[in-house]
């Protein structure tokens, strides 16, 4: 057939398509700008349907604010165990540090110097020095002595100390208070408190006087509970009149169930030989200086006759104390946290079995495993890091309010707070893993199915 031809007689051009493929023949200049011209009338598409960390955190958090009351009852647990945690931690390095300071203000400040003991034969033994009646004006010259005082163990054998001269028989058996000598200044050394009545003096010590003092615990047992009458006491026999009432003994707790007498009147009247113990006060830190110079003043000939004790290191006693404070209040949070983790554990696998469907049409319209996985371990990690902001915060909330009931001075170190916080995290991606691996086990068409 030929072509038509226009009325001036030249020949029609065949119409063509610029969208159609060329053949290979087509030179590559024609099919590079058949090419541009399509994407010049194409839309270029965004990357706006990846599934980017912005989406994983909404869809994370969504569902967790959607239930307030679960959210609560899910981050108890772990606020218990992150509070408990955080709590012990600093309530044992605040209860360490009272006990060291109490530690320094009574036995970090007393140095006790006795005589050294000696092997008579067999298994008996002896002293091998003696402690001098005046041993409190002499140590009284070193640096950082402040006090000191002698006491004696007086053995009375079997001859009673009585309110009354008369035994009744009849009478219920009690056990009579010890009987001990000390100079007028063993209530300032050994920090004790005048509950009724006054302490003997240097003066009722010089004189001889039979004078007594009673511990509170001795007074209760001879009856003698008030001093305004005059009352006696008799010594084997001996009658001494009680001036005074003493209590709350820092550094020898058994002198309350003791009779106090001077040291002098126990020389006349029980043949008390010499002194049995020098107690020292000192300044906190000078225990080693003293103890090593205290033997030198009072026997300067014999030094090794004496031996002086000074008081132990306060930062092993703190160790000590807070190693064995942790390691028990440790382990009761470690439960609690462990209680806390279940829980989440429990929650999350609760709140996949309920979103199956939800699952099943996410796979479906296109999300992979690992996203549904990384969404569940996201949700109980925020569920966990949550739980360990409020724990620890209601943990250092704790330690001050009991720190200031109690007058002391609340010590908390900023990494306890942190890390509890960051361990709340940590617990609920352990917790999660599980539940997670779960939901992304989940098939599309099973999920559909069964919601």
């Amino acid at each position: 057939m030929a072509r038509k031809s226009r009325e001036d007689g030249t020949p029609r051009r065949k119409w063509r398509n610029p969208f159609r493929r060329r053949s290979k023949n087509v030179p590559e200049e024609a099919a590079e700008g058949t090419q541009s011209g399509v994407a010049a009338l194409l839309r270029p598409v965004p990357h706006a349907d990846r599934f980017t960390i912005q989406d994983l955190v909404a869809e994370a958090t969504a569902d967790i604010g959607a239930r307030p009351g679960r959210l609560i009852m899910t981050t108890l647990g772990t606020v218990l165990g992150i509070g408990a945690l955080v709590a012990t931690i600093g309530f044992a390095e605040t209860t360490a540090g009272q006990i060291a300071s109490q530690f320094d203000a009574v036995a970090q400040t007393t140095v006790q110097v006795t005589p050294a003991k000696t092997r008579t034969g067999g298994d008996s033994t002896a002293a091998a020095g003696r402690i001098p009646w005046d041993a409190p004006e002499r140590v009284m010259t070193l640096v950082g002595v402040e006090g000191a005082a002698l006491l004696s163990d007086v053995n009375l054998g079997s001859e009673p100390i009585t309110a009354v001269p008369i035994v009744d028989p009849s009478a219920p058996q009690k056990a009579p208070p010890s009987l001990v000598a000390a100079s007028g200044d063993v209530l300032t050394t050994l920090h004790a408190k005048i509950t009724s009545g006054r302490m003997f003096d240097a003066g009722h010590d010089q004189r001889a006087d039979r004078v007594a003092v009673l511990g509170a615990g001795a007074a209760e047992s001879l009856g003698v509970l008030r001093i305004d009458r005059q009352p006696a006491i008799f010594i084997s026999g001996i009658p001494y009149a009680v001036i005074g009432i003493v209590d709350d003994f820092q550094r020898r707790s058994d002198l309350r169930d003791a009779v106090i007498i001077p040291s002098q009147s126990a020389s006349a009247d029980f043949r008390l030989g010499a002194p049995s113990e020098l107690q020292i006060q000192i300044d906190v830190g000078a225990g080693e200086q003293v103890a090593k110079q205290a033997p030198l003043v009072l026997a300067p000939n014999a030094p090794e006759t004496l031996e002086a004790a000074a008081p132990p290191s306060r930062s092993s006693l703190a160790s000590n104390v807070q190693a064995d404070v942790n390691f028990v209040f440790l382990i009761l949070g470690g439960i609690v946290l462990l209680a806390g983790a279940l829980g989440i554990a429990n929650v999350t696998l609760l709140n996949v079995m309920e979103r199956v469907g939800e699952i099943g049409l996410r796979r479906a319209v296109g999300a992979t495993r690992r996203q549904i996985a990384t969404q569940f371990m996201v949700e109980s990690v925020i569920i966990g890091l949550l739980g360990g902001l409020i724990g620890a915060s209601v943990g250092v909330f704790a330690i001050v309010i009991v720190s200031l009931t109690q007058g002391w001075t609340p010590v908390v170190q900023p990494w306890v707070a942190i890390g509890g916080a960051l361990l709340g995290a940590v617990v609920g991606w352990l917790a999660g893993a599980y539940p997670a691996g779960r939901a992304a086990r989940i098939e599309p068409v099973a999920a559909l199915r069964g919601s």
